[in-house]
């Protein structure tokens, strides 16, 4: 139902838009549906009375899959390369030198994956 301003839950029913308010500083629209007390996977859907959504105005789920798929990622692996934990570092300038450091590696590990060792070498010699 394109251009429709609702989501549809696992069991087909349409949530639609309810009010508007504002949390924080963000405009959130709100979306529920009343078929949930009589549904018959409501206890594999939600444990509260009905299913509610809250949207971020400016959210757009299709960008934020694409968000997911392309910048989430590196953090993670960059992360799982620090170890999980904390900067070894204090103070921001040393920590942001530090953290520049780990995407330094990031991006050279990644360009060595994609080019192999062999042409990076030679595009730095010239």
């Amino acid at each position: 139902m394109a251009g429709d301003d609702l989501y549809i839950c696992p069991a087909g029913e349409s949530l639609t838009y309810r009010y508007t308010n504002e949390e924080h500083g963000l405009v959130l629209r709100r979306y529920w549906t009343n078929a949930c007390p009589n549904c018959a996977i409501k206890h594999s859907c939600t444990p509260s009375k009905e299913r509610r959504i809250t949207r971020w105005e400016h959210e757009h789920p299709e960008k934020m899959r694409q968000r997911r798929e392309t910048v989430e990622h590196p953090f993670g692996t960059i992360k799982a390369r620090m170890g999980a934990t904390h900067f070894l570092m204090k103070t921001l300038p040393r920590v942001a030198t530090e953290m520049a450091l780990h995407v330094l590696t990031y991006n050279l590990t990644r360009v060595i994956n994609i080019m192999g060792p062999g042409p990076l070498i030679a595009a730095i010699r010239t």
